[in-house]
């Protein structure tokens, strides 16, 4: 398990690695014993505060994300450690059973893809002047991207995953039909599953 422990604008001292640390190899050993790499940082929030965010990856397919904002570093890591483990223990064996169809799944079932991050003009920050060549107005200017892989997996795998990590929307291939689907947290708190329509040449 690689562990890395940063600290934004304030220092990370020895006391609270070492607090983090072993917090975070009982976690792991409680629960799976194969988390790949854990990222903790922590940032000053405000005046008073300290907001920690803990991603963890589960064997290499599974990330679990948590953050929190308290008086203190120490107890805005303990309760985020307590949502990860939270997290972990809700989904232990569905995690464990989605692992073992993974290792089954052949590679060239997933589908690479690039992830991009967009933003509008006045989120990046640029201006006219600054970037003559980059689409003005409220056009989105890509300001990072990544390379990431759609993969195959049940939709209750999906809903799984995206509650892990937190994300508002996951894209998948279906098993059942081989389709690309999408879920997506909506407004009210419910999930969204959008499901393409067979094409009517393929009915035919």
């Amino acid at each position: 398990m690689e562990l890395a422990i940063h600290g934004k604008q304030m220092d990370v001292g020895d006391a609270l690695r070492t607090h983090v640390t072993t917090k975070l190899e009982e976690i792991n050993s409680k629960y799976f014993n194969r988390a790949i790499d854990i990222t903790v940082t922590f940032a000053p929030e405000g005046h008073a505060f300290i907001k920690t965010h803990v991603s963890l990856r589960v064997g290499k397919d599974i990330l679990v994300t948590a953050q929190s904002i308290e008086p203190d570093a120490y107890t805005s890591f303990d309760v985020t450690a307590e949502k990860i483990a939270k997290q972990l223990r809700r989904y232990k064996r569905r995690l464990r059973d989605h692992h073992e169809r993974m290792e089954q799944t052949p590679e060239t079932e997933m589908i690479k893809a690039t992830a991009y991050v967009l933003a509008t003009q006045e989120l990046s920050g640029k201006t006219e002047e600054e970037e003559d060549d980059i689409p003005h107005g409220e056009d989105p200017v890509i300001v990072a991207e990544q390379p990431m892989q759609i993969q195959r997996m049940s939709v209750s795998d999906a809903v799984m995953r995206m509650d892990l990590s937190g994300n508002s929307a996951i894209l998948f291939r279906n098993p059942r039909n081989n389709h690309l689907n999408m879920i997506y947290r909506r407004a009210d708190g419910n999930i969204g599953w959008v499901e393409p329509e067979e094409l009517a040449s393929a009915a035919e």
